[in-house]
């Protein structure tokens, strides 16, 4: 499957275009991954995520034709910037689970079926990265060959933060189990690569967070802490993070508190 910046995802009925902005980072990993999607062999399309506004970028999605409708997966800038700008050019309806993110459109729901462009998309509420985190479904009639785009729910290489507050550990356990229910579709992340068995991902992030709360669990038996003192989330993100560049700690230190406030909860 390639990987470039502006290609085909799928020979299946429906087309996904994955359009790369050019605005790669620590956290953006290659840059963030916007998806037009069209059942209709071109004729309109649904964005997800329209990125950053980027001149460039606004170009490869308002080059595509009409746009009938775009998603966000969740409210971090490097999805959502772009919001008003593709809108005006286009005209197309907004629709993100935060009201604020929506423009001349509800919210999206849970659940919900979306019939937009000839195809047919199916929401997912998957909250713990952010708390309006939400994963797109393309089945096609085939759940055995569905394709699901993640935003930063799962990423494309590596692993994802967990903003807490806003995003909790707890939440993020669960949205993995609900997307384990989907093991052979494919997996279309927010940043980096695509294509990937979105079961075989889900393992791999629940291994890892498993493993996770044993280092954290670990760190603080070693500094005599409970997960509630004070002084833990410091001294456990230095001690486990240890070797994390100076600009990946404030993830870092996110990570951890998410991760003790869920020892606390589990405590109780």
């Amino acid at each position: 499957m390639s990987d470039a910046s502006h290609s085909a995802v799928s020979t299946t009925a429906t087309r996904i275009k994955l359009l790369r902005a050019n605005n790669p980072g620590p956290m953006t990993l290659t840059g963030t991954n916007t998806y037009a999607l069209s059942g209709n062999d071109g004729d309109s399309w649904i964005i997800v995520d329209p990125g950053p506004s980027l001149r460039e970028h606004l170009h490869q999605i308002t080059e595509l034709g009409r746009i009938e409708l775009i998603l966000i997966t969740h409210h971090h800038p490097d999805h959502t910037e772009a919001i008003d700008d593709v809108q005006i050019r286009t005209g197309a309806p907004v629709r993100a689970f935060l009201q604020e993110h929506c423009r001349a459109a509800e919210p999206l729901e849970d659940r919900e079926i979306i019939e937009a462009a000839g195809t047919t998309v199916k929401v997912l509420h998957t909250p713990g990265h952010t708390a309006d985190s939400a994963c797109f479904i393309v089945e096609d009639g085939d759940r055995n060959h569905a394709r699901v785009l993640t935003g930063d729910t799962i990423l494309g290489q590596g692993t994802t933060i967990l903003d807490y507050p806003d995003g909790t550990l707890v939440q993020y356990l669960k949205s993995l189990d609900r997307l384990a229910t989907h093991p052979n579709a494919k997996l279309l992340p927010g940043h980096g690569p695509v294509g990937a068995k979105l079961g075989d991902v889900v393992r791999y992030y629940q291994e890892h967070r498993a493993d996770r709360l044993g280092q954290i669990t670990s760190a603080l038996d070693k500094l005599g802490l409970t997960a509630t003192d004070p002084t833990a989330l410091d001294k456990v993100t230095n001690l486990v993070y240890s070797d994390v560049p100076e600009n990946l700690k404030g993830a870092a230190r996110k990570s951890v508190d998410a991760q003790l406030h869920y020892l606390t909860e589990q405590a109780r």
